[in-house]
This record gives structure tokens, sequence and C-alpha cells, in this order.
């Protein structure tokens, strides 16, 4: 799991954590990603351990139903899936609306970022598309990390 290694058998579709700290966000997370034919989950070095009591709660026993990397070169790791052809699609509230980009990717790896400040600059630059669940700002201003990785997975399992 400590590995700055992709496995031999990548998959189609891989979610990036960065700097997720609360470890129910994480497992359940971790959770949805496997309900939506996930095959793996990279988490920075700052995210809530996967395999903490709380997030192992969190995930329904379904921790072990994918590959996961917990590392500090996690930057490294999207330049080599980007390089195997994966879309980056980054959770990102100044993002476009255009939720199909989700359904149309052979290859995707969806980054959602830390609750509190999101995903790093870092990432954003290196997106291929920032998005966005439309929402009522004016009484909701975002929603929880869980919820819109929960939408946001879902609408990737259906394709165009």
């Amino acid at each position: 799991m400590y590995s700055d290694q992709l496995p031999v058998n990548i998959g189609a579709k891989i979610l990036l954590l960065q700097d997720v700290q609360d470890p129910g966000n994480v497992g359940t997370l971790i959770r949805t990603a496997v309900a939506f034919d996930f095959s793996g989950v990279i988490l920075t070095e700052k995210c809530a351990d996967p395999l903490s009591p709380k997030c192992v709660q969190s995930t329904a026993g379904t921790v072990l139903s994918l590959w996961i990397r917990r590392t500090s070169r996690y930057l490294e790791l999207i330049e080599a899936l980007k390089h195997r052809g994966y879309y980056l699609v980054a959770a990102d509230l100044s993002g476009a609306e255009n939720l199909s980009v989700l359904q149309c990717q052979n290859k995707l790896l969806l980054a959602l970022g830390n609750e509190a400040s999101g995903l790093s600059r870092s990432i954003l630059n290196a997106s291929n598309h920032r998005l966005r669940i439309p929402t009522i700002r004016e009484k909701a201003e975002s929603l929880n990390v869980a919820a819109c990785g929960a939408i946001f997975m879902y609408l990737s399992y259906h394709k165009c």
C-alpha cells in the first residue's frame, strides 16, 4: 500500500485523494469507488490512513477490493498515468459544469481534494478538465467531499 509504484493491472478508473483528512470520508470514498468499478485509489501522505479502524469501518469491508497507494510522489504517478492515456478530471468549485465529461473517458483519473482547501494548484494545473457540481450556491456553497465524489463516480459509471 505504501508504494510509489503503480500496480501491473492498473484498471480503467482511478481515484486520487489529496490530503482528505477525515477517515470517515476516506472510507466512504473507497467504498463508493468499489461500488462504481474503480480499480484503485492513490492517496497523498497527508490523507487519513485507509487502514485506520474508522476508515476500514466506513469502507464496510470493501477496502481490500481495490489497490491502494499512499505516497508523497503522487504528482509523479499522475504524470505516469497521463502518459498512459488517463484523463485527469479535477473537482474544483471554479470548474465547468460539463458533467458528461466523466462518461466519455476510457481511462479516468478522478481527483478530489482536502475538505477545506480543495485540490492544490499543481493538480489543478495538471488536470485535463476541472469540474464542479452545479448547486444552489446561495443555500450551500459546496458539498462534502464524499458526497461530491459519490456523484462524480456515479456519473463515470454511465458511458456515452
